[in-house]
């Protein structure tokens, strides 16, 4: 039951990263770690003072990070790049097209600061078009984890994981509510949190606790629910999601993410080739964000735990016709 999910602690998901990537760092001689004036706001600084010899400052030239990340791989090294989810894609796409994807190299890519909880930064930097992005390249694997232990998780399975990797996560503190050990994340496998029979709540990254929290609400009023952690969006898990819909015959899509192009497009696509169903979005709608505190702008934008429970009562009136 979703009533017993709770929270451990709030903790950043970029956090989860960097206390990973010093994990790997230790263990994992191949493993290299550039970032683009940003080590502070990827917690690098235990990676940096215990292992300098494979960390490279690249300064704000982030194009370069990506050229000299992929001339790594060449020599068998496994090459994180670390800059905001903005600079990570729409100031670097040529460079990730031309120089990794196409040659498919072996370069984890991480982007922090992503979507509309990075907050005060505003428009500019509050990417809501970096997932749709990366998983259009041929090759891409594309992970946005939910909480700081699935965060730490990710980071060390990426390293195992051969190909290029898109590796997303936030800003501010949340819900940190998945196992310590990471044993309940594989990539490319949905993982369930709860399971029912009125309606599927897919979601992924931060909006994962809301849809917990908005699964609980729903319980309440009797309904039966089954929550959903998309944290792979390519290679995206097609059995999972044929599984449920076709028992719920109904489904909510939850992202911080414009809904063109992001998680919501992916389920409505398997579910258009395999099982068509009524299916309720919750996201940003073409639109980009702007200043104010995390809290405000999911309230704002409509991404909080009410809305996904007005779309879940709306996609289940839907279903009965």
């Amino acid at each position: 039951m979703l009533k017993d999910i709770t929270v451990l602690n709030e903790k950043e998901t970029r956090g989860g990263f960097g206390e990973g990537i010093y994990e790997l760092g230790k263990k994992n001689p191949n493993v290299i770690v550039l970032t683009a004036d940003l080590a502070g706001s990827f917690k690098l600084g235990p990676f940096m003072k215990e292992i300098p010899e494979r960390f490279i400052q690249c300064g704000i030239a982030e194009a370069n990070m990506m050229g000299i990340a992929a001339g790594l791989t060449i020599g068998g090294k496994i090459p994180y790049t670390t800059t905001f989810a903005n600079f990570s894609t729409g100031r670097v796409y040529d460079q990730i097209r031309q120089s990794i994807a196409y040659s498919n190299k072996n370069v984890k890519i991480c982007a922090s600061h992503a979507g509309l909880t990075l907050g005060e930064d505003g428009a500019t930097h509050q990417i809501l078009e970096d997932l749709g992005m990366m998983k259009m390249l041929p090759g891409m694997t594309v992970i946005n984890p939910c909480d700081f232990n699935q965060t730490k998780a990710a980071t060390l399975a990426v390293a195992e994981f051969e190909g290029p990797v898109y590796l997303r996560f936030g800003r501010p503190k949340w819900a940190n509510f998945t196992k310590e050990d990471g044993s309940d994340f594989v990539i490319g496998k949905a993982q369930v949190f709860s399971e029912g029979t009125d309606v599927t709540i897919f979601a992924i990254g931060h909006l994962v606790w809301k849809a917990i929290e908005a699964g609980k609400i729903l319980e309440e009023k009797g309904y039966s629910v089954e929550v959903i952690n998309i944290h792979t969006l390519k290679p995206l898990d097609t059995e999972a999601i044929v599984k449920s819909i076709s028992k719920t015959k109904c489904a909510v899509t939850c992202e911080e993410h414009n809904i063109w192009g992001g998680l919501g497009d992916s389920i409505s696509h398997v579910a258009a080739k395999n099982f068509p169903i009524p299916i309720e979005y919750v996201g940003t709608n073409d639109t980009f964000g702007e200043s104010g505190t995390p809290v405000q702008l999911l309230k704002k934008y409509g991404l909080d735990t009410p809305n996904i429970v007005e779309a879940a009562e709306k996609v289940i009136a839907r279903k009965k016709g």
